[in-house]
């Protein structure tokens, strides 16, 4: 049987890195996308097809969607997971700053995912997975730009997959709640760039201290591998849902702000960081 072929985006690190490998115990060809092209070594001495790739250039989405063409045909997977989370109030953030949020986690994916369906369309076959979060359904203070990419890029997943139902193609969202990965420290970082003087550096250190026991690498989140789980779970099946929920208290805090309303959502998660 021919071999499928994959390919992951933001593969360099966490979740992206341990999607990259079950594909690649799953037999298929994986291709494996990110700009630390020395920190996927490990991957391309389990097979995978290891590339250097910035999502907000089209130059090289162009050159890796050529690649996949013209020695493979066509992806059967696509994994989109290359994202990264700006924080900072809103009114410190730059508004350069927050543009490039959405080049990352929207217009980036979106225009590799525009390249590469033709090819998809004329397989007629094909599933793309969209990594969101359970951010894109709920909120939290400091990160209004990264929560509104999240909110794009699920109703932005929704119109594609009406598009895509008649070719075959099926697209499905992972929402992942709080999991182990180096997320909390990028958080941390440009939190601490864009708001720690002025007037909301009060809420920082509580803030931090928070996210980081919930997201950090050595905090209370859940493992990569519950993830990569349910990508494998919709990937064998032949009608996946379209949306796949879980994580530490991805289900719990989506249900409240779904079923209690906003504003005890919000006191719920300012109890948190206070």
């Amino acid at each position: 049987m021919t071999k499928k072929i994959a390919l992951v985006t933001g593969a360099s690190a966490g979740m992206g890195k341990d999607f990259a490998r079950a594909l690649l115990d799953e037999g298929m060809i994986v291709y494996a996308a990110a700009r630390r092209l020395e920190q996927m070594q490990d991957l391309a001495e389990l097979g995978a097809i290891t590339v250097k790739m910035d999502i907000t250039k089209e130059e090289d989405i162009q050159t890796l969607v050529q690649q996949i063409n013209k020695d493979h045909g066509a992806v059967d997977v696509l994994i989109n997971n290359a994202g990264f989370g700006l924080y900072g109030a809103v009114e410190d953030v730059d508004i350069n700053d927050a543009r490039y949020q959405f080049e990352v986690n929207l217009f980036g994916l979106a225009r590799l995912t525009q390249a590469l369906l033709p090819a998809m369309r004329e397989q007629g076959s094909g599933t793309i997975i969209n990594i969101s979060s359970m951010g894109g359904k709920v909120y939290a203070p400091f990160g209004a730009w990264y929560h509104a990419t999240k909110h794009a890029l699920e109703g932005w997943s929704d119109c594609l997959r009406l598009e895509l139902k008649d070719f075959g193609i099926n697209v499905v969202i992972i929402e992942p709640g709080a999991i182990k990965t180096e997320f909390a420290e990028v958080v941390a970082e440009s939190l601490y760039k864009n708001s720690g003087q002025g007037a909301y550096a009060g809420l920082l250190d509580t803030f931090v201290k928070a996210f980081k026991k919930e997201y950090g690498k050595g905090g209370g989140g859940s493992e990569p591998k519950l993830i990569t789980d349910l990508i494998l779970k919709a990937l064998r099946s032949k009608q996946p849902k379209t949306r796949y929920l879980a994580g530490k208290y991805a289900k719990q805090l989506v249900f409240i702000r779904k079923w209690f309303g906003d504003r005890l959502y919000d006191q719920l998660v300012m109890s948190i960081i206070k």
